[in-house]
Formats: structure tokens, C-alpha cells, sequence
């Protein structure tokens, strides 16, 4: 099993473990925006967009600013993942 499952089952587990938590990412930072995610004295960047958002008018980068760090995040974590893909397939290598 080690030396013929446990090779062809490692790059889609780390694949779906950096799209799995660029999802939490999205989630938390949804619910936190919707108020229903960590509470005040904690630091969200979903409840950052939604503080700011009163404010956009005035001061826009109050939500760009965190909605841009959520955005690079979420994108870094897919193109990790994507990498990971293409170097840990087995079907790639020659």
C-alpha cells in the first residue's frame, strides 16, 4: 500500500488541502461580513468590507484594502494548489 497507493493518493490530498482552506478563507470572511463570524475584539477581514462599507463613498480603500488581501489570498492558495498539482502528478512525470 505505501509504495503503490500512498504515491498516487499524496498530490490530490495536498491539492485539496490548499483549495480546502482558501474555501475557510471564503467562508469565515462571508459569514463575518453577514455578522455571524468571530466575534468583535477579533480582527476579519469580512467584518473589515463590512464596517467600511458605510464609508465608501468617502474612504473606499476601508474596503478595497481588505477585500483585496481576501482576493491575493484566496488566488495565492488556488495557484499553490494548481502548482502542487502539476509537480506531484504522477501521470506528468517522464
Amino acid at each position: 500500500m505505501v509504495r503503490h497507493i500512498l504515491p498516487n493518493i499524496a498530490a490530490p490530498l495536498i491539492v485539496q488541502t490548499s483549495l480546502s482552506v482558501a474555501f475557510a478563507i471564503l467562508a469565515e470572511a462571508s459569514l463575518s461580513f453577514l455578522g455571524l463570524g468571530v466575534s468583535p475584539p477579533a480582527a476579519s477581514w469580512g467584518r473589515m468590507v463590512s464596517e467600511g462599507r458605510q464609508y465608501l463613498q468617502d474612504a473606499p480603500w476601508l474596503v478595497f484594502g481588505p477585500g483585496a488581501a481576501i482576493f491575493m489570498t484566496v488566488m495565492g492558495l488556488n495557484f499553490v494548489g494548481d502548482a502542487l498539482r502539476d509537480a506531484l502528478d504522477p501521470r506528468l512525470r517522464m
